[in-house]
Formats: structure tokens, sequence, C-alpha cells
């Protein structure tokens, strides 16, 4: 493995909510915060300087409104702080960052990237 390296994993945001129909698919986003912060600490020693996870809220993206009326996307978009969906960007500048050399005492940590929705 190469000195300096970055693992970026993504979760979700739905882990902190109770969504009907969502129990696998938020069990095993589960599982990647866990193996991100195993990983952190084995790889950490070896040169691997940020392994983390990125969790996104919902995403203003083709794949996010499919079966969802627009009422429901109302109401998502008023779960966060901001009254917004996320944006593709939103997600990309924290990759940006967790990429660069800033990020490189941030290990083993899930980033809610979401508007501050819980």
């Amino acid at each position: 493995m190469e000195q300096n390296g970055r693992i970026i994993n993504f979760s979700t945001s739905v882990i902190g909510q109770m969504f009907p129909t969502y129990s696998v698919y938020a069990g095993t986003k589960g599982a990647v915060e866990q193996f991100t912060r195993q990983l952190a600490k084995e790889l950490g020693p070896k040169g691997i300087t940020t392994i983390n996870a990125i969790a996104p809220g919902p995403v203003n993206t083709e794949l996010f409104a499919v079966g969802k009326t627009e009422e429901q996307i109302e109401g998502i978009r008023e779960m966060n702080a901001f009254g917004r969906l996320g944006e593709p960007d939103d997600i990309a500048n924290l990759v940006l960052f967790l990429a660069s050399e800033e990020s490189q005492w941030i290990t083993g940590q899930t980033i809610r990237s979401n508007g501050g929705d819980v």
C-alpha cells in the first residue's frame, strides 16, 4: 500500500432515521461505518492517513426522485436545517477535502453531509 493513501467509504444518513423498508440498506451501511473505524486503526500505522466515510442525506439526483411524490420530496426537504435537498457538489466538495492533505488528522470518522438532518 502506498504511504499517505486515502480511503473514502460511503454510508448514509438514513442510519439516523427509522424509514420503513430501509432495514437491510441501513444495516449494510452501519457495517460500512464500523469497517471504516476498524480500518483506520489497522491501516494508520501503515501510512494510510485518512480512512473516513461520508453519509450523505437526500441529494437532488434522478435516482433520489424515483418512486417519490412531490409531496414526499417536499417533506424530506423540510427535515433539514436548510430546507433543501443536497446537491451533488455538496458531496463532491467533501470528497475533495477528505482526499486532500488538509484532512490528514481526520480518520475513522463518518461525516454526515446532510444539511443538519438528524
